[in-house]
């Protein structure tokens, strides 16, 4: 059992599998950054300031006015954090969007490789049996014009 288990693991999808893995949590990272540094503050200078991470509805309880999210979330109210939601939203499109885009360049760099690939390969002449049918054909023919 343990040789199997080690086999699977010798496998290039599961290495390739935990590359991935490991490369996507420092992509969201960049993701994450890219939103909190440049999008939200671009967003909120569209709409006036807005800050949609900070954004909710109490539903129950009482939080006191223009207070944080997490203030609310320390109240013990029941809140809608819309605006966490909103962001959580964006950064999907976002992840999903870069990773479309990288998924595209490599398909058309494979299709590049391949297509030269296919272009160094030496012509193949035909085969025995065409070359054998070649040469019955001729010698029918002399012996036809003999």
């Amino acid at each position: 059992m343990f040789r199997e288990f080690k086999t699977f693991i010798a496998r290039g999808n599961v290495i390739d599998l935990a590359v991935g893995i490991i490369i996507g949590a420092a992509f969201t990272g960049i993701v994450n950054s890219l939103v909190a540094d440049l999008i939200n503050p671009v967003l909120g200078l569209l709409t006036g300031g807005i800050d949609f991470t900070d954004r909710y509805l109490v539903l129950s309880g009482s939080v006191a006015n223009g207070s944080s999210l997490a203030v609310a979330r320390q109240s013990g109210a029941a809140i809608l954090a819309y605006g966490s939601f909103l962001m959580a939203v964006l950064n999907f499109l976002i992840i999903a969007w870069a990773v479309f885009v990288l998924v595209k360049v490599i398909n058309r760099m494979q299709s590049a490789a391949f297509q030269k690939e296919e272009a160094e390969e030496p012509a193949v002449g035909p085969s025995q049996e065409e070359l054998l049918a070649q040469i019955r054909d001729l010698l029918a023919d002399r012996a036809a014009r003999i």
